[in-house]
């Protein structure tokens, strides 16, 4: 309990005071907010969205309830009940938004103290173009309250004292936790950039505070899921095709998913580009190095909370024998972002050629990133001009639609990475009201609607070309 007491005190009373008033907040979310809406222009007006997010979009709670079940997903379960649809574009903006605060806070908590504007700033967007952030943000109908809990605790990370804020930490971690596992990992982030007087006991305290609080986390859900569901703990869901571990030889038989994880984890921070991934490699080592030297204490903190955060994703993918998704290790990004800023930071206290290209550096990433991210919002509209071509047609008829032929084999599905045909079904109810039917995959209804109709509008797969699209009746 001593190190916990240690969390929770911080620093003394007059420090936290004078940290309070030197953190300026709005001014930089601004700037996040503003970057961030002109990053995603592409995808604002109409966005893209995840086929097992629509139910999130259309409040529809019980096609959700089974992820309370296999994903503990109890926060967002309560956000489907709310019983009022808004447009998806609103749903994106305010999701878009709330990352911006969450941008713009954590870089004033790891910052602002120093009154340093403009590597500020260059932090906040640092963060902001995350890779795992622009992937994550297509479930963006679900994850509104997961965000905003995060977002809130970041923003009181700047107004409170470090041992008031610290206090709310478990608290935060389990409402985070049932929005997505790793939130609370960017709740530790928060709250180790935060610090100002570091200390080996008071790193030890606050982690300890963290791990009780993700385990009571675990505890809760688990217990959740077993008033509900009658199962204690968190089963996955076949689809998943998992092979969990029992003991020490089954963890190790999945080392090859931990390699497979690592390998899409470099893909998609690099957006495809290999030898990005090494340039940052080098960035996070020579940012390292500087740290050492110049703020030995705050490296340790910064790489106890990546590699405390790391530790827990590779227990879980051993033990669990699934491949973490790219989108799930954001937090990652968050602790390279701080490392490298503040190594430049430190660099800019003696001006001169290693300063400036400390600078340029850290400048270059974060402009590439922004057009990297613009550019990644841009591959979603063919496919959403196609659905809304055929959301007209679906429009000029009372009569069934019948879809024959694989929709996943569509090129603009392929282009999106569609990840389920059921996307198409979801698609056109968003924009029509009305269901269609796959006859690809469900045989069945689709003979049964065409029978009792008579008449049905056909739409086709075909291939003309080498594309492969969506074709209609003649007249249709």
């Amino acid at each position: 309990m001593t190190t916990v007491a240690t969390a929770l005190h911080g620093i003394a009373p007059h420090s936290r005071d004078r940290t309070a008033q030197a953190l300026r907040l709005w001014p930089v979310v601004a700037i996040t907010v503003a970057a961030v809406l002109v990053m995603s222009l592409p995808n604002l007006a109409d966005p893209f969205i995840r086929f097992d997010d629509y139910p999130a979009l259309l409040a529809q709670p019980e096609l959700f309830w089974g992820k309370t079940l296999h994903e503990g997903r109890w926060i967002n379960y309560l956000w489907h009940l709310r019983g009022v649809v808004t447009p998806a574009w609103l749903n994106f903006a305010v999701y878009q938004v709330l990352w911006a605060v969450l941008a713009g806070a954590l870089a004033v908590a790891a910052m602002g103290r120093e009154g340093r504007a403009w590597y500020v700033a260059v932090l906040a967007l640092f963060i902001l173009v995350a890779p795992p952030a622009t992937l994550i943000s297509l479930w963006f109908n679900t994850l509104i309250p997961g965000l905003g809990i995060v977002a809130l605790y970041a923003v009181l990370g700047c107004r409170l004292s470090i041992g008031t804020h610290r206090a709310l930490l478990p608290v935060f971690v389990i409402l985070s936790f049932w929005a997505y596992t790793t939130y609370p990992l960017i709740l530790l982030a928060v709250c180790l950039v935060r610090t100002e007087r570091h200390s080996l006991r008071d790193l030890i305290g606050l982690c300890v505070l963290f791990v009780v609080s993700f385990a009571a986390a675990i505890l809760l859900t688990y217990t959740l899921n077993w008033q509900f569901h009658g199962v204690f703990g968190v089963p996955l869901d076949d689809w998943r095709q998992a092979t969990p571990a029992a003991d020490l030889s089954g963890m190790i038989a999945n080392l090859p998913i931990l390699a497979e994880t690592l390998s899409f984890l470099m893909v998609k921070f690099s957006f495809m580009f290999t030898p990005a991934a090494y340039f940052h490699l080098a960035m996070l080592v020579g940012a390292t190095l500087v740290l050492i030297r110049h703020a030995p204490r705050e490296a340790l903190y910064l790489h106890a909370g990546l590699w405390l955060g790391m530790a827990l994703m590779v227990l879980q993918v051993l033990k669990l024998g699934v491949v973490a998704p790219s989108r799930s290790f954001l937090f990652v990004w968050i602790f390279y972002a701080v490392i490298v800023v503040r190594a430049a930071a430190l660099l800019g206290r003696t001006p001169g050629l290693v300063d400036r290209m400390a600078r340029n550096l850290t400048l270059l990433i974060v402009l590439s990133y922004m057009v990297q991210t613009f550019s990644q919002y841009t591959i979603y509209r063919p496919w959403q001009a196609e659905t809304r071509a055929m959301a007209q047609v679906v429009e000029t008829t009372d009569m069934p639609v019948l879809v024959y032929g694989d929709v996943m084999s569509l090129s603009g599905a392929k282009a999106v990475q569609l990840l389920s045909d059921k996307a198409l079904v979801f698609r056109i109810e968003q924009i029509t009201g009305r269901g269609i039917v796959l006859c690809d995959t469900d045989p069945n209804r689709c003979a049964a609607a065409d029978q009792a109709a008579g008449t049905a509008v056909k739409v086709e797969v075909t291939t003309t070309g080498g594309q492969t699209r969506l074709s209609y009746p003649q007249g249709g």
